[in-house]
């Protein structure tokens, strides 16, 4: 399934035997037997009570006498530890320990029997106690009321030192909230006793709320109460410096009853009328800093069948779980919720919806879960297998491109991961209709191999290659809205609230630029190519940086890569590609020097090549993973050879790959475009090959071209082959091919080239009419006019016309070439 409970606590295991083993020490010096089963009806009523900030976990259970005990299991030290015991027959509902384990809050229902002989408060229903328990010493009564209390100590970020002030919250059943100021000192020792507990200030917080819930790990508070029938939701702020603010109302589209009332994470409750809670709305508030208001509907497929149990959130940080057993399972993605398509939705009587549990699930901070029933915290993982079993196996592009996205944030750059969709995407290349396969898992991967080095990461990197999304997803409908600003109550922002703002901010006004993207890039990458073609490019200085940045990318990708390459890439110069490569350096390092503020420059220019080599490495694990996979030999890389269905398949994955990157203007690893013309020239016909080259589907580039004039002999399909590569090279590249293939028809384009070159400024001159016909070779006046002419030119115009490195291409050569080609046309 997509979801994994792993077991982090299990009163059955780390709590059961260390309470057998301290009955077994206190009784034995007791005889008798019976022992066995008395302990385990003993420890019937062992239950969890809460789950603290820290981690550690309060418990309570009935002693054979029906004494209540609370017991603490210290996460860190995996250690228990006796914290109280109520030498009275009472049933506890509510508790919490202050963070010092000094001070102990509970609220007990005592039996009608209790009520009427109760010393502490005779009458009444509940009784909500604060006890100094370092050591065990005063019971102080909070409330002695006939409605429920529950109780919950405040954890401020602050344990270098003891606060000499607690303070403590009450949750009144007749809905108010108060929060207690208790002030402690230590006397005799280390004896911790609360100063005047006679009088302990308290503060109103809210009053006239129908939902409230606690959220242990930021220490905030959510309520909603009802303003003219209409539902506000408030968040309260608590800070270490014992002061609190009321952040922001917002109103919401539900509809909540007055006469309901519901708690959530107000530790485990046992006491909430489970009939009444299943009719009330299911309402969970998650932390998150994207900005957005999103309104998901799922309809049921099942319509038929009675849902008997209520909708479980779970908070996984990056993803919020949300699931109704037998009905659907959605992770809904709220680090990037722009799109729909990055959200899992699974209906029906799916598997991995079935094998999740079907009792009520309390969802803590750090992807925690608490299964009251049971007595197990769980931790809540997503499982890259099941993830993977589902990219493969689903027919829906939605849901491939989730899972794609879930399984990676998973594995978040792991090779293992990425070698298995790489293999897996190798195989489906054509898979899915509505995005490109390559291209989003290229740019979702590099994403995710940086994303830890900054907070601000999502925002200046993309997460996908996919922009809109308009296919539909059966049995959804989402409605997006932007947050209202001004959002927030309070002006001097802290911490995660300073964040949201930010981004409410970026919502609303900056969102579509500041993800990068190689437009720049691109129109540089132009700029440099044309100079380099009319030889007007400008200083060496900035092309030799440029350069620079592209080595420096590759020796960084080297470095990464522990084993040899099968394939023969990164081994060529490849300018062109290095340039963009150097391109993307430049203006990416730029990019964040703009958004990250306050980090080392160093650090962001090692984040930059590590980026722009996850780029290229990917790119060069799907071509290994094809070519290991097709068991290709480097005997290919000679052009004198045929095409396999194997070389076929190869082709066919590198036009995808280069597909996948030009639409967003990515670089190649150096020697991609040479080993693509290769196989291209091996598995086309000429008249597709053609076609591709002049669709720019493959590239031809100087080292291809070279390798085929050597490798292919003079045949008649090999000339035409040769002859049609060089009509489409670049003007300076097509003439130093032309030298290294000693044929005619190389003579004559050399020729033609050298006759255009001479005759661009010619301005004709007054000539004599006669000519020497002693120095032509063979006496044909139109030829031996033009030669002559060339000759004149050539003699006046040496000191601007040097042709360094064509010594041999003059006017003789032009000749002998001409009379060459007139023979063949003539047949002789």
């Amino acid at each position: 399934m997509a979801l994994r409970l792993v077991a982090d606590f299990d009163l059955g295991k780390d709590v059961l035997p260390w309470l057998r083993a301290q009955r077994a020490v206190s009784e034995a010096s007791e005889a008798g037997s019976g022992g066995a089963d008395v302990l385990e009806n003993d420890y019937e009523s062992l239950r969890v009570l809460n789950v603290e900030r820290n981690g550690n976990i309060i418990y309570t259970y009935k002693d054979d006498k029906g004494n209540v005990i609370f017991g603490l299991y210290d996460c860190q030290t995996r250690q228990n530890e006796l914290l109280y015991t109520f030498e009275k027959d009472l049933q506890v509902f509510s508790c919490s320990v202050n963070s010092e384990r000094t001070l102990l809050a509970a609220s007990l229902v005592q039996s009608t029997k209790e009520r009427k002989r109760n010393e502490l408060q005779p009458g009444s229903k509940c009784l909500t106690l604060l006890v100094e328990i370092h050591p065990v010493n005063n019971v102080k009564v909070l409330k002695a009321v006939d409605s429920y209390i529950w109780v919950q100590f405040l954890y401020p970020h602050v344990e270098s030192h003891p606060l000499p002030e607690n303070h403590l919250l009450l949750i009144s059943e007749e809905k108010y909230i108060e929060q207690l100021r208790i002030h402690v000192a230590q006397e005799d020792g280390n004896r911790v006793v609360i100063k005047n507990s006679g009088h302990l200030p308290r503060d109103r917080i809210a009053e006239d709320f129908v939902w409230a819930q606690w959220d242990m790990s930021e220490q905030r508070l959510y309520y909603i109460d009802l303003k003219k029938s209409r539902s506000i939701l408030k968040c309260i702020q608590f800070y270490a410096d014992e002061s609190y603010n009321l952040m922001f109302e917002v109103p919401l589209d539900v509809s909540l009853s007055n006469s309901g009332f519901k708690l959530v994470n107000f530790g485990c409750d046992y006491h909430q009328d489970r009939e009444k809670l299943s009719k009330h709305l299911t309402l969970c508030v998650f932390t998150n800093r994207t900005g957005h208001s999103k309104t998901f509907t799922t309809s049921l497929e099942n319509v038929g069948s009675h849902v008997t149990k209520g909708i479980t959130f779970l908070n996984l940080d990056y993803y919020v779980a949300v699931y109704l057993p037998g009905h659907f399972f959605h992770l809904l993605n709220v680090q990037h919720p722009d799109l729909i398509c990055h959200s899992l939705f699974l209906t029906g009587n799916n598997e991995m919806i079935d094998m999740l549990p079907h009792c009520p699930l309390q969802s803590l901070s750090g992807s925690l879960v608490l299964d009251c029933c049971s007595g197990k915290l769980y931790r809540a993982l997503l499982s890259q297998s099941s993830l993977l079993q589902l990219l493969q196996n689903t027919r829906l592009d939605c849901e491939k491109m989730a899972a794609l996205h879930c399984a990676l944030y998973c594995g978040q750059g792991t090779r293992f991961l990425e070698g298995q969709i790489i293999q897996w995407i190798s195989e489906n290349v054509s898979a899915c209709h509505s995005f490109d396969l390559i291209q989003e898992f290229i740019i979702a991967s590099s994403y995710w191999s940086v994303y830890s080095e900054t907070s601000n990461m999502d925002k200046l990197l993309p997460h996908s290659s996919v922009l809109t999304w308009n296919t539909e997803i059966p049995g959804i409908t989402l409605v997006t809205e932007d947050i209202a600003l001004p959002f927030m109550k309070v002006l001097n922002f802290k911490g995660y609230w300073e964040k949201l703002n930010s981004n409410l901010e970026y919502v609303k006004y900056a969102k579509p630029h500041f993800h990068y993207n190689n437009i720049v890039v691109r129109r540089e990458w132009h700029n440099l190519i044309s100079e380099e073609k009319t030889g007007k490019r400008r200083s060496t200085a900035y092309v030799r940086t440029i350069l620079d940045n592209a080595i420096k990318v590759i020796s960084n990708l080297e470095a990464r890569n522990l084993g040899p390459r099968l394939t023969p890439l990164l081994q060529e110069e490849d300018s062109h590609q290095r340039l963009l490569m150097g391109l993307m350096v430049s203006e990416l390092k730029d990019h964040f020097l703009r958004h990250l503020q306050g980090v080392e420059k160093k650090k962001i220019e090692q984040m930059v090549l590590d980026y722009i080599s996850k780029l290229l490495d990917l790119i060069c694990h799907i071509l290994e993973t094809s070519w290991r996979k097709h068991n290709l030999h480097s005997c290919i890389l000679h052009f004198n050879s045929r095409g396999s269905a194997a070389e076929f398949a190869v082709f066919h994955i590198m036009t995808r790959i280069l597909e996948a990157t030009k639409s967003l203007f990515l670089p190649l690893p150096p020697g991609f475009h040479t080993l693509h013309t290769i196989l291209g020239v091996h598995c086309l016909p000429l008249h597709n090959l053609l076609h591709c080259i002049d669709s720019g589907v493959l590239l031809l580039t100087e080292t291809a071209v070279v390798r085929l004039m050597k490798d292919l002999d003079n045949t008649e399909k090999n000339e035409k082959l040769k002859f049609s590569i060089i009509l489409r090279l670049p003007p300076l590249i097509g003439q130093k091919i032309c030298r290294l293939w000693d044929h005619p028809m190389s003579s004559n384009i050399i020729s033609r080239n050298h006759v255009t070159r001479l005759l661009q400024n010619y301005k004709k001159q007054p000539r004599n009419s006669m000519i020497d016909k002693s120095s032509f070779s063979v006496e044909f006046l139109p030829l031996n006019y033009f030669i002559e002419i060339l000759t004149d030119i050539e003699s006046s115009n040496q000191a601007l016309y040097p042709f360094e490195g064509h010594d041999n291409v003059d006017a003789e050569f032009v000749e002998e070439a001409a009379l060459k080609h007139t023979t063949m046309l003539l047949g002789l």
